[in-house]
């Protein structure tokens, strides 16, 4: 039996797109996505966030807002980020996975696509 609608197994879920794009076009893996997947991954372990009631990082194909790649959502809030290096992810991770504050700076504005 369902505990109640409310309640979900993960606090937080992020997908970060790992997609490189055969033909040449922008894509989230030109910019090294998966080492910034990686690392995330790795933080939200070091923190103790993994796991139920916690956070879940995970791989995604293309999440169709390539022109602002590299990007990631968290759920479920449905905030889409943008970074540049380690302590960008490092940020995301502490402030919003753990303490469930945007980091406003990292946002992808609403009207970059693909």
């Amino acid at each position: 039996m369902r505990e109640s609608a409310a309640m979900s197994y993960y606090q937080r879920h992020l997908f970060v797109c790992l997609n490189q794009r055969a033909n040449g076009e922008a894509s989230c893996a030109d910019h090294d996505a998966q080492a910034a997947f990686d690392h995330c991954k790795s933080r939200v372990k070091q923190l103790g966030l993994a796991g139920k009631g916690g956070v879940r990082v995970n791989k995604a194909g293309c999440l169709d807002r390539c022109a602002g790649g590299p990007v990631a959502v968290v759920y479920p809030e449905a905030v889409w980020y943008s970074w540049v290096d380690k302590s960008d992810i490092d940020e995301i991770v502490e402030s919003h996975l753990r303490d469930g504050k945007v980091v406003e700076r990292l946002v992808l504005p609403d009207a970059v696509g693909r």
